[in-house]
C-alpha cells in the first residue's frame, strides 16, 4: 500500500483545522461547496466538537460562524446509521433553539448550513453531492414563495427558503475520480488524501501545506496511526457485519420460501381432497389444516 502524504480530514477536523491559523482550509472548502466567499469568525462549542483524547469517535464535526452571522456544521462521517437524515434534523434544530436566547423574537432565529461528508452510502440516488432545503411552491400556479419588500430589508435575505436550514450531503465513496472543478478537487482529496499539483481550488494549497504527515510531531503520528488502525478495524467490522446480516437474511428467506411452498402444496391437496367428497375431519388429519380453514377452501 502505498504511503499516505496527507492526513485524512476528519482527524484534521479533530486536531488541526480548529486552530485559527488553519481556518484558511476550511474557508476555502466551504467557499467552493457553498459558492460563497466564506470567512470563519469562531469556532463555536459545543457538546459534539469539543476537543477530546478518544482516537475512537467515527464522527467529527466542528460549528462555525461566518461573516454573515451564519452557523455552519461540518461533519464527517464513516457509521452507517439508517436514521442519519433524521440525525441532522435534529442536530440544525437542536442549534437553533441554542442560539436563540430566552425573549428574542423569531427573527433572530440563526441560518444554519450543515454539510455532511459522508464515507458511507445513505439512500439511493446517483449523484455524489446533494443539497436540501425548505422551498414553498405553489400547488396551482408552481411559482416560489417570495417574501416581500418589507421582509427582504428586514431580514436581508431575498427568499423564504433562505430562512431556513439548509444540508449537503457530500457521498464520497461515489465520487468516480474525475475533477470537473473546484468541489471535484475537493471531492479528488477527500476520496484519495491526495492533491494534485494542477488543483487550484481554495484551501488546498494551505491544506497541502498544515496536513502533511511528514509535518507531523512524533506523538501526533502515533495518534494519527492508532485512528487510521481503528477506522480500518471498523470498517471490517461493519463490512463483517453486513455480511452476516446479508447471509442470515438469504438463510432466512430460502426457509420462509419452503414453508410458504408446503403452506401451498397442503392446500391444494386439501381442494383436491375437499372435491372428491372427503369429510373435513379426514383432510384436517392428512393436512394439517384447521376445520375453519378448510370450510373457506
Amino acid at each position: 500500500m502505498a504511503q499516505r502524504k496527507l492526513i485524512s480530514f476528519d482527524w484534521a477536523m479533530k486536531r488541526l483545522l480548529r486552530s485559527k491559523a488553519n481556518f484558511e482550509v476550511l474557508e476555502g472548502f466551504l467557499s467552493e461547496l457553498l459558492k460563497d466567499d466564506i470567512e470563519i469568525l469562531e469556532i463555536l462549542e459545543s457538546e459534539g466538537n469539543k476537543a477530546t483524547h478518544d482516537d475512537k469517535l467515527n464522527q467529527v464535526d466542528l460549528k462555525v460562524k461566518n461573516r454573515n452571522g451564519e452557523i455552519i456544521l461540518v461533519e464527517v462521517q464513516h457509521d452507517r446509521e439508517l436514521d442519519y437524515l433524521h440525525r441532522i434534523l435534529y442536530a440544525s434544530s437542536k442549534t437553533i433553539t441554542e442560539h436563540l436566547k430566552e425573549g428574542d423574537a423569531y427573527q433572530e432565529v440563526v441560518k444554519v448550513v450543515s454539510v455532511s461528508i459522508l464515507y458511507f452510502d445513505l439512500g439511493q440516488g446517483q449523484d455524489y453531492v446533494y443539497h436540501g432545503k425548505t422551498d414553498f411552491i405553489g400547488i396551482h400556479q408552481h411559482d416560489h414563495l417570495q417574501l416581500n419588500s418589507r421582509q427582504q430589508r428586514m431580514f436581508n435575505k431575498q427568499q423564504a427558503y433562505a430562512i431556513f436550514p439548509e444540508y449537503y450531503l457530500l457521498k464520497v465513496n461515489q465520487f468516480d475520480g474525475v475533477a470537473r472543478d473546484s468541489l471535484d478537487e475537493w471531492m479528488y482529496f477527500l476520496k484519495n488524501g491526495e492533491i494534485k499539483e494542477d488543483f487550484a481550488a481554495k484551501g488546498l494549497k494551505k491544506a497541502q501545506e498544515v496536513m502533511a504527515v511528514l509535518k507531523l510531531s512524533d506523538a501526533e503520528r502515533a495518534q494519527y496511526e492508532r485512528y487510521v488502525d481503528y477506522m480500518h478495524y471498523e470498517a471490517s467490522m461493519s463490512w463483517s457485519l453486513y455480511q452476516d446480516g446479508r447471509f442470515d437474511g438469504i438463510a432466512e428467506g430460502i426457509e420462509q420460501g419452503l414453508e410458504q411452498g408446503r403452506q401451498e402444496a397442503m392446500l391444494n391437496l386439501a381442494k383436491n381432497m375437499k372435491q372428491a367428497g372427503e369429510s373435513l375431519e379426514k383432510i384436517a388429519s392428512y393436512t394439517g389444516l384447521g376445520l375453519a380453514q378448510l370450510q373457506q377452501l
